[in-house]
């Protein structure tokens, strides 16, 4: 009995410590992030919201608008303002934190669908940004 407790407690030792890792809110694989002292700055893709979320609540309680100029972070409070610059071609757009995710490894935003347009990457659906904490 005693080497069944022991076999038990070591396979649960081992799938927590495999997990450990397993729920970090970091940018994931495919994504960069540096915090500096004054600035952080994370780079990765970028998506945008599908149409059938409009009108939906967001993580913060706000109705999500595909028309205004927000964008979900992992960890970034609510409210923080982040520049969103397009590394290919350098477009860049200026948004509101105001909701969660993206939940997809490489990703570091999820942008409205006008900071999609602004953007100019609705019909690619994915862009490479780099994304700067301003406020």
């Amino acid at each position: 009995m005693n080497a069944v407790r022991r076999t038990l407690a070591l396979a649960a030792a081992a799938a927590l410590a495999a997990c450990a890792g397993c729920a970090g809110s970091g940018p994931g694989p495919g994504a960069h992030a540096e915090v500096g002292r004054d600035t952080a700055v994370q780079t990765g893709l970028a998506s945008y919201y599908a149409s059938r979320y409009h009108g939906r609540p967001t993580a913060s309680g706000e109705i999500y608008d595909e028309n205004a100029l927000t964008a979900a972070h992992r960890n970034l409070p609510f409210g923080t303002r982040i520049r969103v610059t397009r590394l290919d071609d350098g477009r860049a757009v200026t948004l509101r934190v105001n909701d969660r995710g993206p939940f997809v490894a490489g990703r570091v935003v999820d942008v409205s669908r006008r900071a999609a347009r602004e953007l100019d990457f609705v019909a690619a659906g994915l862009v490479p940004v780099r994304l700067q904490v301003l406020e």
